[in-house]
C-alpha cells in the first residue's frame, strides 16, 4: 500500500498524472480508507479535467479529517465546476485552519474574481504574495484582477514578475497580454498570446483572447480562424463561442452568428440575466397563433431599441405580444407596432404561454443580410409632446442638429466609442444651431457645455426617451456616437450620422458606409485607435456639402 502511494507522489512530482492517478486509485484499492491517497486521486483526477470525480474523492478524505491543504484544493475544483460561493467558503476554512497558507488566498482569489468583487480579489492576491514572494500563481492571478481593474501597468509588472519567476508559464503570459492590450500595445500583446499558446498549443483561452486582438488590429479573417479554433478546443466555453458569434456577425455570416450568440447565457457576466421562466423559449418552429409570449429587453438601451422592432413581426404570426422594456422606455414603446401590452422591467408579469430574448429573435426568424426587417420608422414621438417642444425651441432659424458624444460609463468599449464634446464641437461649421440629446454629461465635458453658446443643453428636460424622442423630432440631422440616442434617431427614420471607434461593434459591420438595420444612417469609421480628428474633418466636410 504505502509503496503505491509512495510511488504515485514521485509519479505526479514529475508532471505524470494519469499513471500518477492509476498508483493512487491501486494504493485506495488496498486501503480504501488510505485518507491522503483519496485527497491526491482528487487533485490528479481535477489535474485530468475529471471535475465532479475530484469533489467526490477530496470530500471523501475532508470526511475522514479536515485539513487546510485538502480545503484549498476543495476551493480549487469548486472554481473549475463555477461554483464560486462554495470555494470561497472551502478557502475561508482553510485559511482559518492556517492563516498564513498562501495557496489557499490564492485560490480564494480565483472564486473572488469569479464573482467580479475584484477589490477583495486583489486583497487575497496581494495577501497570498506577501506570504510567499515567489508564488508565480498569485503574482498572475493578481495582474489578471488588475485588468479588470483598468489599472493596466500594474497588471503588466505583475505579470511580468511572475513570468521571471516562471518563464513557461502560458497564464501569466496570457494575462500579461491582455494587460498589453488594455493599454492599447496590441502587436506586443500578439508576441505574448503566441509565446502562451506554443508553449500550450491547446490553450483555447489564450486562441479566443489572441482574436480580440487581433479583431482590434482589424485582422478579423485571422482572428475569425482563431475564435474557430478556440471553440474547436473547448467546445463548452461560452466566452470562445460568443467570440465566435461577434466574429461572424461582424463579417455578415448571421447563419452562423446567431446560433452562437446564443451561448451569451452561459457566460460569467451574464448569467445573473437569465430568466428563468418555466414556460418554453420561442425559438421560431412553434406555431404562434392563439399564443400569448413575452418579448423580453435584456441589455442595453440601444440593443432594446434596436431589436423591438420585432415584435410586430412576432404578432404577425397570430401572437398575442407582451413586451417587458426598461422604465426609461416605457413611454417611447407606446408608439410601436405589435405589443398588445407593454410591461417596466421589475413589475409583476401577466399569464404568457411562450417567452422570447429580443435578441433571440433574430435566429427565431432566420434574419440573413439581406433579409433584415430594415424599414423604418417603426418608433415615433409622442404628438403632445411633439407640440411642447416645437413652441420650447421655437421659430426654425438655421439647420438643426442634435449631437451625443458619449454613452454609459460602464459600458465595456466605453474608451473606445465616446468623445470629447470639445472634439465633436470642432466639427461643426458656423452656422448651425445644435442641441445636446444627451441626459448625462460627464465631468469633463460640464465646463465646455457651460462655457460654449454654440450648444443648446436640455438635460434638465430629458426625463426618459419619450422627452428625448419628441426633442430628436425637431432637429434635420443627429450625430451621435455608438449610443442608444443613435438608435432612437435611426428607428425614427431621422438622418443620423452615427460616429464610430476604429474597431466598431458587430451590428454595424465592416467596410461600409451604410446600415441595412437603418436606412437613414451614415457612418463615420476612425481610420485608427483614438482618431476622432480624422472623423471631426470628415464630418466637418460633409456638413458643408448637405
Amino acid at each position: 500500500m504505502n509503496d503505491s502511494f509512495a510511488e504515485a507522489l514521485a509519479l505526479h512530482h514529475r508532471g505524470r498524472i494519469r499513471a500518477a492517478a492509476e498508483h493512487y486509485a491501486e494504493a485506495l484499492r488496498r486501503n480504501p480508507g488510505h485518507r491522503e491517497a483519496l485527497h491526491m486521486l482528487g487533485v490528479a483526477q481535477y489535474q485530468l479535467g475529471h471535475y465532479e470525480a475530484a469533489l467526490g474523492l477530496i470530500r471523501d478524505a475532508l470526511r475522514i479529517r479536515p485539513d487546510p491543504l485538502a480545503l484549498s484544493n476543495l476551493g480549487m475544483v469548486q472554481n473549475g465546476l463555477e461554483r464560486f460561493d462554495e470555494a470561497l467558503q472551502s478557502c475561508d476554512r482553510a485559511i482559518a485552519l492556517k492563516p498564513d497558507y498562501a495557496e489557499a488566498f490564492n485560490n480564494r482569489a480565483i472564486a473572488l474574481l469569479k464573482l467580479r468583487r475584484f477589490a477583495e480579489a486583489l486583497r487575497s492576491c496581494d495577501r497570498a504574495i506577501a506570504l510567499k514572494p515567489d508564488c508565480a500563481e498569485a503574482l498572475s492571478n493578481r495582474g489578471f484582477v488588475l485588468t479588470q481593474l483598468r489599472r493596466f501597468p500594474e497588471a503588466l509588472e505583475s505579470c511580468d514578475r511572475a513570468i521571471a519567476l516562471r518563464p513557461e508559464y502560458p497564464e501569466a503570459l496570457n494575462n500579461r497580454a491582455i494587460a498589453l492590450v488594455g493599454s492599447r500595445r496590441h502587436a506586443e500583446a500578439l508576441l505574448s498570446y503566441d509565446r502562451a499558446i506554443a508553449l500550450r498549443p491547446e490553450y483555447a483561452e489564450a486562441y479566443t483572447n489572441r482574436a480580440v486582438a487581433l479583431d482590434e488590429l482589424r485582422r478579423f479573417d485571422e482572428a475569425a480562424r482563431d475564435h474557430d479554433r478556440a471553440v474547436a478546443l473547448a467546445p463548452e466555453s461560452a466566452e470562445a463561442h460568443v467570440g465566435r458569434a461577434h466574429s461572424r456577425l461582424v463579417s455578415g455570416d448571421f447563419e452562423t452568428g446567431w446560433k452562437e450568440n446564443e451561448w451569451r447565457w452561459r457566460k460569467e457576466d451574464t448569467k445573473a440575466f437569465v430568466r428563468h421562466f418555466t414556460q418554453p423559449l420561442w425559438t421560431g418552429a412553434e406555431d404562434l397563433r392563439d399564443k400569448t409570449i413575452l418579448l423580453h429587453a435584456e441589455q442595453g438601451l440601444g440593443d432594446t431599441i434596436q431589436f423591438c422592432r420585432y415584435a410586430r413581426l412576432v404578432a404577425d404570426r397570430g401572437a398575442r405580444v407582451i413586451l417587458e422594456v426598461p422604465g426609461s422606455l416605457l413611454a417611447l414603446m407606446q408608439s410601436l407596432a405589435g405589443p398588445h401590452a407593454l410591461i417596466e422591467r421589475g413589475q409583476a408579469l401577466p399569464e404568457f404561454d411562450l417567452h422570447c430574448p429580443l435578441l433571440s429573435l433574430p435566429l427565431a426568424f432566420g434574419t440573413r443580410l439581406s433579409t433584415i426587417p430594415g424599414e423604418t420608422p417603426y418608433l415615433y414621438a409622442d404628438p403632445a409632446k411633439v407640440t411642447e417642444w416645437r413652441e420650447r425651441l421655437g421659430p426654425r432659424t438655421a439647420r438643426r442638429v442634435g449631437l451625443a458624444w458619449s454613452g454609459s460609463t460602464t459600458h465595456t468599449k466605453d474608451r473606445s466609442r465616446s468623445m470629447p464634446l470639445a472634439a465633436l464641437l470642432e466639427a461643426l461649421p458656423p452656422g448651425l444651431q445644435t442641441h445636446c440629446l444627451q441626459k448625462e454629461i460627464r465631468l469633463e465635458d460640464q465646463a465646455c457645455l457651460a462655457s460654449t453658446a454654440r450648444i443648446f443643453d436640455h438635460c434638465a428636460l430629458l426625463c426618459d426617451f419619450a422627452d428625448t424622442a419628441a426633442l430628436v423630432a425637431q432637429m434635420d440631422l443627429v450625430i451621435s456616437v455608438d449610443t442608444s440616442v443613435a438608435h432612437l434617431a435611426a428607428a425614427m427614420g431621422k438622418p443620423t450620422w452615427v460616429l464610430l471607434p476604429c474597431v466598431p461593434d458587430w451590428r454595424w459591420l465592416t467596410r461600409r458606409e451604410d446600415s441595412p438595420w437603418y436606412p437613414t444612417v451614415r457612418l463615420f469609421r476612425q481610420p485608427a485607435f483614438d482618431d476622432w480628428d480624422s472623423v471631426v474633418v470628415a464630418v466637418r466636410r460633409a456638413l458643408q456639402t448637405v
